[in-house]
């Protein structure tokens, strides 16, 4: 297995993603593999042309690229450049506009995972044994300072790193969805 790629997001990438529907077309090229405009649109419900414009956003800003081994020049083919994208909070200025657009990437980052355990939920009574007994969502709430929590991410990090291998037959993708932030003392209240 070759190792994954990243794509490390600086400022005008963060922009870029700071859109629920580049992030959507990114993360069905990343799931699905190479598409079209076209075939994106049907996904999302969008229009060719829309959805192309938003593609092109991605492309510039080097998320995404055209697969030039499909199509030819009117059908035009899109992958992903990098297998994840990262975000790292600390090497964002504090300027309005750059966290500004970081919480709205996050936010949307969150609607996606909601909106697929919601998806999961009302369609679990379909899916097949033993898939169907096969998930969890639990929460906890762990006292721990900045040294600890910062370990329990590169922990956690380092399991799905385990897990993390080509497909094989019989594979199914499994969603795992994780989010881990400091409460205020008021919130526990």
């Amino acid at each position: 297995m070759t190792d994954p790629t990243y794509h490390h997001v600086n400022v005008e990438g963060l922009k870029v993603l700071a859109h629920p529907l580049r992030i959507r077309l990114l993360g069905l090229l990343r799931l699905h593999g190479p598409a079209t405009a076209s075939g994106l649109a049907k996904r999302v419900g969008e229009s060719s042309g829309t959805t192309s414009w938003h593609l092109r956003q991605l492309a510039d800003a080097g998320f995404i690229e055209e697969d030039t081994e499909r199509g030819n020049r009117r059908d035009r083919w899109w992958r992903a450049a990098q297998d994840y994208t990262t975000v790292r909070e600390q090497t964002m200025p504090a300027d309005p506009e750059v966290q500004d657009a970081l919480a709205t990437y996050l936010v949307n980052i969150l609607d996606g995972y909601h909106e697929r355990a919601v998806e999961f939920i009302r369609a679990r009574h379909t899916w097949d044994e033993p898939w169907r007994h096969t998930s969890d969502m639990s929460d906890w709430v762990l006292p721990m300072d900045p040294d600890e929590a910062t370990r329990f991410f590169a922990d956690i990090e380092a399991v799905v790193e385990r897990y993390r291998h080509v497909n094989r037959p019989g594979d199914q993708h499994v969603a795992v969805q994780f989010q881990a932030f400091p409460l205020r003392h008021e919130d526990l209240s």
